[in-house]
């Protein structure tokens, strides 16, 4: 007769188990909150319940999904982002914090840059789930959001966060700065894809095998796509302006300088991560 696990027991053998197997075993709580539907306080409140079967036989799948490498939040479908929900799939990156902190950083220097109210054009270059487009619309109403990508499945995967989320974006389909050229921006944010090709064999598996290689990946040690952009951006900035780029943490030295060239007149700033890494690249251009 199969013997009917406890919360707690099912959740203990499942991080032993991940652990056992080179994966961290906090994922288990995080896929048992999801088929459970409940937060974290919920599940520790329910801990000496019985484990339905069904939900058992799924959680049991889950694992072993994980196991094999696929990351959590394709799992789940979603990932959570400066305090919001966005569903993500394989066609995008999964959201990280340190993107977070970009967002942050902008926040902070529209203010000081433009004042609290003015109606602003801010563009998000390779929107992905549209995660920083999305956010930025949601904390600073008053800016006139386009997000762009080359991937019409990630575009997809961003329209679908907006209208959840109820935020008032245009889409547009297109490499880096093509499909913004025809006018004239106050704000430009862009995550590119910034990992050397070099790199691949130092990353994890769950990365590596499952997350969009085009989102990741780029030439010239990772630097190509900071290049084009600034190339391209000068005819496409208003004055003021503020362009904010995250950056893989050896590339801020050399990504400052690409703007500092573009831009020479402007204050470039190299920002680091809350662990102390290298990460942003603010361009404030001044009248």
């Amino acid at each position: 007769m199969k013997m009917h696990k406890t919360i707690f027991e099912a959740l203990n053998g499942a991080s032993s188990f991940l652990e056992k197997n080179g994966r961290e075993g906090n994922a288990a709580r995080i896929l048992l909150q999801h088929i459970l539907q409940t937060s974290y306080s919920g599940l520790m409140m329910k801990m000496h319940d019985v484990l339905p079967e069904e939900q058992q036989q799924q959680f049991d799948d889950f694992i072993q999904e994980h196991v094999k490498g696929l990351p959590v939040q394709y799992i789940t479908g979603v990932e959570e982002f400066y305090g919001r929900t966005f569903v993500v799939d394989e066609s995008v990156l999964i959201p990280r914090p340190e993107t977070e902190e970009l967002v942050v950083g902008t926040i902070e220097r529209i203010r000081k840059l433009f004042g609290d109210n003015q109606k602003l054009k801010f563009a998000d270059i390779g929107t992905g789930s549209g995660a920083i487009a999305i956010t930025m619309k949601k904390e600073c109403p008053q800016l006139d959001v386009t997000a762009t990508d080359l991937s019409p499945a990630a575009l997809a995967t961003a329209q679908k966060n907006a209208e959840q989320l109820q935020a008032e974006i245009e889409f547009k389909l297109g490499d880096l700065t093509e499909p913004i050229a025809n006018e004239k921006w106050d704000v430009v944010l862009s995550n590119p894809p910034y990992i050397a090709y070099e790199e691949m064999e130092e990353m994890s598996d769950v990365v590596v095998a499952h997350e969009p290689h085009q989102a990741l990946f780029a030439d010239e040690d990772g630097l190509l796509l900071y290049r084009k952009l600034a190339e391209n951006l000068p005819a496409l900035m208003k004055k003021p302006a503020l362009i904010g780029l995250e950056i893989g943490y050896t590339q801020g030295e050399a990504v400052a300088d690409f703007f500092k060239k573009s831009f020479p007149n402007a204050y470039v700033s190299v920002v680091q991560d809350i662990n102390k890494k290298d990460r942003i690249v603010f361009c404030e251009i001044s009248e």
